[in-house]
């Protein structure tokens, strides 16, 4: 089993791996970098609203844009009646805006939407409110699964914070990290329920190997539920489901 496990982190590592491109594409990759990031900075230091598949969110200054870095209006997309059930209970990790959780609770009994950034769970309530969905979701401040103890669920959510090294600030936090992925990783299966799984999104850029490594680590069964290219980066979301060790 742990032979079969590796394989599968190797396969899941190659979704990672950027293919070499002509200089014209890659300098032009680089140019909407640059880009992005101009944009970027106003739409992270100034309230906005966005719309997310004609949906409406509020997002406030230090709370992660899901149409910025686009991960997370595409993990968002995931969320409909084919990946969710009517009974199900669904944990959404880094909430950020909470654009995932109203997406997940459009189909699921109830979401429990969890941020580390104070800000964040103030503006994911606002969007739980803006699109009426406030009675099937529950936002909680704390850090990766300190606020839901030994609660279980169907289905975990998580954007990760993907790039190596420490925050600089509220901000930063849903982009960098040290200790996440180990975290993540450790705490996932006692979160789950018996058939449960989670659906993990890494992008090309920044160091999505190291959860990778970690969900080896923690046996985990890895496949690739989705994947969106662009010029210049490639998403693709995991699906995680614990492996049963023989007695």
């Amino acid at each position: 089993m742990h032979n079969l496990t590796q394989h599968q982190a190797a396969f899941a590592r190659s979704s990672l791996k950027v293919a070499r491109l002509p200089l014209m594409t890659r300098l032009l990759g680089k140019a909407m970098a640059l880009y992005y990031r101009l944009i970027g900075k106003d739409r992270y230091d100034d309230f906005r609203l966005e719309r997310v598949d004609g949906m409406p969110f509020i997002v406030t200054p230090s709370v992660f844009n899901p149409k910025v870095p686009r991960t997370g209006e595409f993990l968002a997309s995931q969320m409909d009646s084919r990946h969710v059930q009517g009974d199900w209970e669904i944990l959404d990790m880094g909430t950020g805006s909470g654009v995932c959780a109203v997406f997940a609770a459009r189909h699921a009994r109830r979401v429990v939407a969890v941020d580390i950034n104070e800000a964040a769970v103030r503006c994911a309530g606002i969007n739980a409110r803006l699109n009426h969905l406030e009675h099937k979701i529950d936002v909680r401040h704390g850090d990766l699964f300190a606020p839901v103890l030994e609660e279980r669920f169907d289905l975990v959510l998580f954007n990760p914070p993907f790039v190596q090294g420490p925050p600089r600030d509220d901000r930063d936090r849903a982009w960098r990290s040290n200790d996440v992925a180990e975290r993540f990783a450790a705490g996932l299966a006692a979160h789950l329920k018996p058939a449960g799984f989670a659906l993990v999104l890494l992008s090309t850029f920044g160091d999505g190997h190291v959860f990778l490594e970690e969900f080896r680590k923690q046996s985990f069964k890895i496949s690739v539920l989705a994947e969106r290219r662009f010029v210049n980066e490639r998403l693709t979301i995991f699906r995680l489901e614990p492996v049963q060790r023989s007695p």
